[in-house]
């Protein structure tokens, strides 16, 4: 079994289930004490923005600051460089504890021994 997991969640409000599937497989995995590094791009790069994340909405689902709250807290979460470029965020826009960064460390992570890497 993988001990490490890296999520890429590239969806946003565009795709509420698919977005919701990522931060709760990742949510979950944090809880069962797995090392856990998710990936905001795309749509997904604004829940690094305050209060973002309490503006999703997805009927039956975990909401969605609980969840990013739990990776904050036990995980890593970090922004796409490029993303995060293309909508003008930078470290001061972001919340505490997420880190910019691009495709050389997402690389790294993925291809380090016992991960497992998923996209969403």
């Amino acid at each position: 079994m993988a001990k490490k997991l890296v999520i890429k969640v590239t969806a946003g409000a565009d795709a509420p289930e698919r977005c919701s599937q990522a931060f709760t497989v990742a949510a979950v995995a944090v809880a069962s004490g797995v090392d856990v590094s998710l990936w905001l791009t795309g749509e997904s790069a604004w829940f690094a923005v305050p209060g973002r994340a309490a503006e999703f909405d997805l009927p039956h689902a975990a909401p969605l600051p609980d969840l990013l709250d739990s990776l904050l807290a036990g995980g890593r979460v970090t922004l796409c460089t490029q993303c995060a470029a293309r909508r003008d965020l930078t470290e001061k826009d972001v919340i505490e504890g997420v880190r910019i960064a691009g495709a050389q460390v997402f690389v790294q992570e993925v291809m380090a021994d016992d991960t497992q890497a998923l996209v969403y």
